[in-house]
C-alpha cells in the first residue's frame, strides 16, 4: 500500500547554472561559439584528411574518428546548455534523460578508449617502423576503430540499467546542466548502492585501465625516442605525440576526478564543462596549429583555393 502512493517521477529539472543567473548572457555565448568552433573545427579536419593524399594514413584515420566522436559528443549536451541558459527551459523528460545519460557516457567512455588506441598506433609506428605500414593496413584499422565504440557503449550500459531501474518518487532536481550517473543516483528512493558500485567498475575499466594504458605507452615511447641518435628524429617523433598527449591530459584532467567519485558534488558541473565544452573546442587547434602534417595539407589547399578563384575572378 505505501508504494502505491508514492509518486514516480517522469520528468526531471536541471538547474544548470541557476545560481548565476546574472552570468547566463556571458556563459550562452561562450557556450554556443565553444559549440560552433566545435563543430566546424572537427569538420574541417574530416574535410581536409578525407581529400588530402598525404593524410591517408593509419594516424589521421584515428584523429578523423576522434573527430566525428567529438562532434557527437557535444551534441549531446550542449544543445540542452543553451535551451537552459536562454529560455530558463530546466525540465528533460525522465526517457530523455535516461537517453542522455546513456549517450553521454557511451561516448565518454569510447574517447578514453579511442585516446588508448590513437598513442597505441603511435607506439607501433615509432617502435616498429619497418613493420607499422604491414601491421596497420585498412582493414585492421577499421577493426581497432571500431573497438572503442563496442566497448565504450556496452560497458556503459551496465551501470545505466542499474540506475534506470531505480525507484525515483521523491526530489526530481538534477545539480547539473545534463543528465549524468552519480546526480540520478542521489535522487533515488531506493538504495543506489548496486548502482555505485556498477558506476565505479565501469570508471575503473574505461577510464582508469585506458589512463595507465596511455601512461605506460608514452614511457615506453619516450624511451625509444630518447635512445634516436639524431636531434631532428627525435624532435619529428615527439612533434607525432605531443598533440595526443596535451589532448588525453585535458580530458583525463578532469573525467577522472568527476567520475571516480561517484556520489559527486556541487563543484562537478563546473569540472564538467571543461570536457564538455572547453576541451572539444580546443581540441581541433591542438591537432592542426601544432602538426606540421596538417597545417602543411591546409596551406595547399587554400593556395589551390587562391590560384581557382583569382583564375574565375580573371574571366
Amino acid at each position: 500500500m505505501q508504494n502505491a502512493n508514492k509518486t514516480m517521477v517522469t520528468e526531471f529539472l536541471l538547474l544548470g547554472f541557476s545560481t548565476l543567473q546574472s552570468f547566463h548572457n556571458i556563459i550562452f555565448c561562450v557556450a554556443l561559439l565553444a559549440y560552433i568552433i566545435c563543430i566546424l573545427g572537427n569538420i574541417a579536419i574530416i574535410v581536409l584528411v578525407r581529400i588530402h593524399p598525404t593524410l591517408q594514413i593509419p594516424m589521421y584515420f584515428f584523429i578523423t574518428t576522434f573527430s566525428v566522436l567529438e562532434i557527437m559528443f557535444v551534441s549531446v549536451t550542449i544543445p540542452k546548455l543553451l535551451s537552459i541558459l536562454s529560455k530558463a527551459d530546466y525540465s528533460i523528460s525522465a526517457i530523455g534523460c535516461f537517453i542522455q545519460m546513456y549517450s553521454l557516457n557511451s561516448l565518454g567512455e569510447t574517447e578514453c578508449f579511442l585516446l588508448a588506441l590513437m598513442v597505441l598506433d603511435r607506439y607501433l609506428a615509432i617502435n616498429n617502423p619497418l613493420r607499422y605500414a604491414t601491421i596497420m593496413n585498412s582493414t585492421f584499422c577499421c577493426v581497432l576503430g571500431s573497438l572503442p565504440w563496442m566497448a565504450g557503449f556496452i560497458i556503459s550500459f551496465i551501470p545505466v540499467i542499474f540506475t534506470v531501474i531505480l525507484e525515483y518518487c521523491g526530489p526530481n532536481e538534477i545539480d547539473q546542466f545534463f543528465c549524468d550517473l552519480a546526480p540520478l543516483q542521489n535522487l533515488a528512493c531506493s538504495n543506489p548502492l548496486i548502482s555505485n558500485f556498477a558506476t565505479m567498475s565501469a570508471a575503473i575499466t574505461s577510464v582508469i585501465c585506458p589512463f595507465i594504458t596511455i601512461v605506460v605507452l608514452y614511457i615506453n615511447i619516450i624511451q625509444t625516442v630518447l635512445k634516436i641518435n639524431s636531434t631532428a628524429g627525435k624532435k619529428k617523433a615527439f612533434s607525432t605525440c605531443s598533440s595526443h598527449l596535451i589532448v588525453a591530459c585535458l580530458f583525463y584532467s578532469t573525467v577522472i576526478i568527476v567520475y571516480i567519485r561517484p556520489k559527486g558534488s556541487h563543484y562537478d558541473k563546473f569540472l564538467a564543462l571543461m570536457y564538455t565544452v572547453v576541451t572539444p573546442t580546443l581540441n581541433p587547434f591542438i591537432y592542426t596549429l601544432r602538426n606540421t602534417e596538417v597545417k602543411n595539407a591546409f596551406r595547399k589547399i587554400s593556395r589551390s583555393l587562391q590560384k581557382q578563384f583569382s583564375l574565375q575572378w580573371r574571366y
